[in-house]
């Protein structure tokens, strides 16, 4: 019995990181209660410490969501430290956290290297820890039981792919990116960079970082909108920044300009069925902080990481969102299963 639910874990992880859970959980009709039966929820109550980028932002928040409603599925207490969009304050947070005992962590790093010393600190105290969607270190470099994140340069070039059609492949451009610490920003650039080098004729004005920040991405967009009398097309790192620029472009009388983001986020796609926004991708937040939870759950029972155990690099990808799917998107992120 024991081998069939590790097999079963591993198999929903496996899934998982081919973009298979909305089949595995959609497409067959497989609630979410039945996928944890069917993985192995934890008989004894378990408690695990979760901390993202930050709680500002719509990804994260919708993150914590899903990670406390997985958690209840597998009989796990989820206590959160929130990392607040700086990496000082969130080093200060997981400082926190590795000064407590718990079964399993779960972190998205503010920055790569911003908190290595303290998760090597819970690693040697034995406590499994989950890396989502941006590296805490290179791999390696620290021994995580088990990394889950988006295909970044994929959602990069997706959505640029779509903004770069929409203007007939010439134009000019804007990227506003996150955090250049990131490595979820730094894949997002690689994506953007490896299709706007295929149209010769598109120019790309600016592509400074806003760091998540929406009241500077307000800034920038306002100097943007003043600098420059011709705009086609903007890329933005998550569709927070992109919905803040939006209003930025709106007071300013621009809204012909073609917005694309990540994370397509339930704002995000509102915008995109009004016609506000182009396009953004799915980065699965409720997957990747569900995913943790499984992955958690499997590590306290004793599965390891690598061949026949919990995989150590899950890619949890998701598609680009145009009006065609937006409204199966939101139902999907509605239920957790994306």
């Amino acid at each position: 019995m024991t081998d069939r639910i590790r097999t079963n874990r591993r198999d929903f992880l496996t899934v998982a990181s081919a973009g298979g859970a909305a089949a595995l959980l959609g497409g067959f009709a497989i609630s979410p209660a039945m996928a944890a039966a069917a993985t192995g929820r934890s008989e004894k109550p378990l408690k695990a410490a979760f901390s993202n980028a930050g709680l500002q932002a719509t990804w994260c928040a919708q993150g914590k969501q899903a990670a406390e409603f997985w958690g209840k599925l597998y009989n796990v207490e989820v206590t959160w430290f929130d990392g607040e969009l700086d990496a000082v304050k969130q080093r200060a947070a997981i400082d926190n956290m590795a000064s407590q005992k718990w079964d399993f962590v779960a972190i998205q790093a503010f920055g790569i290297g911003t908190l290595t010393q303290p998760v090597q600190k819970m690693i040697d105290a034995g406590i499994p820890v989950i890396d989502m969607d941006t590296l805490i270190a290179p791999l390696d470099k620290i021994n995580i039981h088990s990394f889950l994140a988006p295909d970044n340069e994929f959602m990069g070039s997706s959505v640029t792919q779509a903004l770069v059609d929409a203007i007939g492949g010439k134009g000019n451009i804007i990227m506003t990116q996150g955090a250049l610490g990131h490595t979820g920003a730094q894949g997002r650039t690689r994506g953007f960079e490896s299709i706007i080098k295929k149209y010769p004729d598109i120019k790309v004005l600016e592509k400074q970082p806003a760091d998540w920040d929406v009241t500077k991405v307000a800034r920038l967009w306002e100097t943007y909108l003043t600098k420059y009398p011709k705009i086609d097309a903007a890329y933005f790192h998550n569709d927070d920044m992109a919905l803040a620029a939006y209003n930025v472009m709106k007071a300013h009388k621009r809204t012909d300009i073609k917005i694309g983001g990540c994370d397509a986020m339930p704002p995000a796609l509102a915008a995109v069925l009004e016609g506000r926004m182009h396009a953004t991708v799915r980065n699965p937040s409720c997957r990747i902080h569900g995913g943790a939870i499984v992955a958690g759950v499997a590590a306290v029972a004793g599965e390891k990481t690598g061949e026949g155990g919990i995989p150590k690099n899950v890619v949890a990808d998701g598609p680009v969102v145009t009006k065609a799917n937006a409204e199966g998107m939101l139902w999907m992120e509605n239920h957790f299963l994306i």
